[in-house]
């Protein structure tokens, strides 16, 4: 399936969407807007059932709410490759990142106590692969071997020379991990008068500090933040070490060199995150 076409019309017809499928900003730019739905390509077949499942019946929150899943007509929560989404009105604000990080951790406390799913260990995109190695879950015997997932992670790439630094200052963490949203910036939506909606959930076993460290990072990185940002959020569990992994799974998801703007960008998180004051233990 091309996912860069819009869904074909039994797609449409099985979902029940009406009007022309209108191509969404933001993400991969394969999302399109059906009327009433929001149709998305599926990327991997045991994870759209499972986070379908757990959305359908989770509780809008004191402080988010939840875009729902839709059902085909035969039940399934896919067909055709393409899985549906009711659309709520709002739109993503990524100068607003302290409220994006108190949204998610509500979004967080709602998830608590759900069970690690079993697709978490056999996902194998740019984006699990480089969490695996923000954490250490997956190294060679050095820093120019672990990162090898494409051009800007090789030995001679400046995704190395970046990644260096931060991995060197890794330590272990005892904060626990449950389920997060590893992708929070730009996937809340805010409306007027209404709580913040959720949608994209880029679904993560990780602690939830370090969900909140991917939003400070792009948010520093892409949206004109800096150390206040950092400073305002240093009371959370293990800060300097969540951010260290954020930036380093950033950094280790691109599979082509870096630009230079991208280079730009990174290099000035590192310099802000290496900065950042350790927690005394």
């Amino acid at each position: 399936m091309d996912h860069n076409s819009a869904p074909p019309a039994a797609v449409l017809a099985a979902f029940g969407a009406t009007g022309p499928a209108v191509p969404l900003s933001g993400g991969q730019g394969r999302a399109r807007r059906c009327g009433a739905l929001v149709l998305k390509p599926v990327a991997l077949a045991s994870e759209t059932p499972w986070r379908a499942g757990v959305l359908c019946h989770l509780p809008d929150g004191d402080g988010f709410r939840v875009a729902r899943p839709v059902p085909a007509a035969d039940g399934s929560w896919s067909s055709g490759g393409w899985e549906a989404w009711r659309w709520l009105p709002g739109a993503a604000d990524p100068f607003r990142p302290d409220e994006v990080i108190r949204a998610g951790a509500a979004f967080h406390t709602a998830l608590a106590g759900l069970p690690r799913p079993r697709f978490l260990d056999v996902r194998n995109d740019p984006w699990a692969r480089a969490d695996r190695l923000a954490f250490g879950d997956s190294e060679g015997g050095n820093a120019g071997n672990a990162v090898g997932a494409g051009p800007a992670g090789t030995a001679e790439g400046p995704g190395t020379v970046l990644l260096k630094p931060l991995l060197a200052e890794r330590r272990p963490v005892s904060a626990p991990s449950q389920l997060v949203h590893g992708d929070l910036l730009n996937n809340v939506l805010f409306a007027p008068d209404a709580p913040p909606v959720m949608i994209d959930w880029a679904l993560y076993w990780r602690p939830t500090a370090w969900a909140a460290a991917v939003v400070a990072v792009d948010a520093i990185c892409w949206w004109e933040a800096g150390a206040p940002l950092l400073e305002r959020w240093s009371r959370l569990p293990e800060w300097r070490q969540m951010l260290l992994r954020a930036l380093v799974f950033r950094i280790a998801a691109h599979t082509g060199p870096l630009s230079g703007t991208q280079e730009a960008a990174y290099a000035r998180a590192v310099d802000l995150v290496l900065a950042t004051a350790e927690e005394p233990r």
